[in-house]
């Protein structure tokens, strides 16, 4: 083992970047990226950037060419050691020449697994666990399938700063500006499926597609919570089923319905509301990631709050959650708050 340094973060943080290259593209599969650097220069770069496309690490490694001898691969992922749709990435590392590895983390499928102790056998330096907690971030939903029955849940709600999804009135109309409004576009590209319960689909006659240049590599599954059978014929996610399937789910229980979801092969759901299927979710703890998109609004008396449902707790001991990121869009504010541990 080598030690690790302030460069080796450097090269790590490039090769994640990367690998969100393949947003909405590379799905069941993760999103990896890979950079080759020899005598402190990158001099290959690459990434997974389509389901069935050549891994990150051997784009990488043909851009850096006969560069690669004696370089330093860095992974996102443990490479993989085993004949998938593409070869194993150990055989095309160790016959470039690449003298150390340094991974961000292991390959939670035991398919794909040993790709280090193949590595270390043939003489490479292998590290591991550099920027783990950002690449296990990255794909939460892939390290998620491994080790639970159910998908891996991201509930998105939109508030104003009194912490309202809707007006007294329950008016039509955006909480949040445009620039929100395309980031939850590019949040719904990169997963299986996105849902919401049947209140917001009588109210807002959502429509629930993944809008962004590219589209997604498969159209997010729509699910549509339902529990009493109020469903309108005439709705949007009824009528066209052309842009993305509808499924609508009656099972009351919703952990029950998640494990519905994931034996049809859902390993991420986004949930955007509304305000009583938030509720049920938090209560019963089957959210992973609360992402908060809060917009300089007020709206006062009357107005429905988003956490009306959620049962009190006393301020001593209220969980705060801690804080995977924070993100300006233009006078809108993302917070991203980590339910449960990848």
């Amino acid at each position: 083992m080598s030690i690790v340094t302030e460069r080796d973060v450097e090269y790590m943080s490039r090769a994640i970047t990367l690998a969100k290259r393949g947003w909405g593209q590379t799905a069941p599969n993760p999103m990896v990226g890979a950079v080759v650097v020899r005598d402190g220069e990158i001099v290959g770069e690459g990434a997974h950037e389509r389901f069935g496309g050549e891994h990150a690490e051997i784009n990488a490694l043909r851009v850096a060419g006969e560069l690669a001898r004696d370089a330093t691969l860095y992974v996102t992922l443990e490479p993989c050691n085993h004949h998938g749709k593409t070869g194993p990435c150990t055989e095309a590392i160790i016959a470039a020449g690449i003298v150390r590895v340094v991974a961000a983390v292991r390959d939670p499928n035991p398919e794909a697994a040993g790709g280090i102790a193949r590595l270390r056998a043939s003489g490479i330096t292998v590290d591991c666990g550099v920027c783990e907690r950002e690449a296990c971030e990255l794909n939460a939903a892939f390290f998620h399938s491994f080790v639970s029955d159910r998908p891996w849940v991201t509930l998105k709600l939109a508030l104003s700063l009194d912490g309202a999804i809707a007006d007294a009135e329950r008016s039509a109309g955006f909480i949040t500006n445009e620039l929100s409004r395309g980031e939850v576009q590019r949040m719904r590209a990169n997963v299986d499926a996105v849902a919401v319960g049947v209140n917001t689909v009588i109210a807002d006659n959502p429509a629930l597609t993944a809008r962004t240049i590219p589209p997604p590599r498969v159209a997010p599954l729509r699910v549509i919570f339902d529990r009493s059978g109020r469903l309108p014929p005439d709705r949007t996610l009824v009528q066209d089923q052309e842009s993305a399937s509808t499924l609508v789910l009656s099972e009351p229980d919703l952990s029950v319905a998640l494990r519905q979801l994931r034996v049809r092969g859902i390993r991420s759901i986004l949930v955007e509301g509304g305000a009583g299927i938030a509720a049920v979710l938090l209560e019963a703890g089957l959210v992973d990631r609360l992402v908060i998109f809060q917009a300089p609004v007020i709206l006062g008396r009357g107005a429905l709050s988003a956490f009306a449902g959620v049962a009190s707790a006393r301020v001593a001991g209220a969980v705060r959650f801690p804080v995977v990121r924070r993100q300006e869009f233009g006078d809108d504010l993302m917070t991203i708050y980590a339910l449960h541990a990848v």
